[in-house]
């Protein structure tokens, strides 16, 4: 075992609350506060199992438990821990308003604007993350399953976080784009737009 290999690598329990930024897990009667990702925290409810993908971050004056519904979605996490400028709050930000594949196609696209659309990252961590992550991430990676976004794609994502919503809706409403639809920015704006008012 590693340096780096976690101590506590998953855990099953029962939610016994959630809370803003965590779900507090009782695991053999002691009650764990476990850091999860947004997108985590809104699908569960106190009163359910739960398993998740952990990692303890280890701190001088605290032991800090954080928890991902996939391994994938954990790797991604101490992926980020190793950008320069990016610490636990800021990766488990990213986990919280970006999916997988919108990640991995702001990284193989470049695209560090929507990287920086991430509360709590500015522009020259965005570049940072970008870097680092396609150094990190191989296409032949379950990450990496998705290709890099077309620009006019990109510019439908920027024309619907600029209305508002967030990096996931957006990827959501331009990945559920009929193959045939079309491919003028405008034409391919106005049926996403149809994906939230239908």
């Amino acid at each position: 075992m590693s340096y780096n290999d976690p101590m506590i690598a998953t855990l099953r329990g029962e939610i016994t609350q959630v809370e803003d930024t965590a779900l507090v897990v009782e695991v053999g009667g002691v009650g764990l506060r476990v850091f999860a990702p947004a997108p985590v925290r809104g699908r569960v409810k106190a009163g359910e199992a739960v398993f998740l993908f952990t990692h303890l971050v280890v701190r001088e004056d605290a032991l800090i438990l954080y928890g991902f519904e996939s391994q994938a979605d954990r790797d991604l996490f101490n992926i980020l821990l190793g950008v320069d400028g990016v610490g636990p709050k800021v990766a488990l930000s990213v986990l919280s308003t970006m999916t997988l594949d919108a990640v991995q196609r702001a990284v193989f696209a470049e695209e560090a604007d929507i990287m920086s659309r991430v509360p709590g990252v500015g522009k020259k961590t965005a570049q940072k993350i970008v870097l680092h992550l396609k150094d990190k991430l191989k296409p032949s990676d379950p990450l990496a399953k998705f290709a890099a976004m077309t620009d006019v794609d990109s510019e439908v994502l920027a024309a619907l976080t600029s209305l508002g919503y967030s990096v996931i809706e957006a990827q959501t409403a331009i990945q559920s784009l009929p193959k045939d639809a079309p491919k003028d920015v405008g034409e391919r704006l106005r049926v996403t737009l149809q994906y939230f008012t239908g």
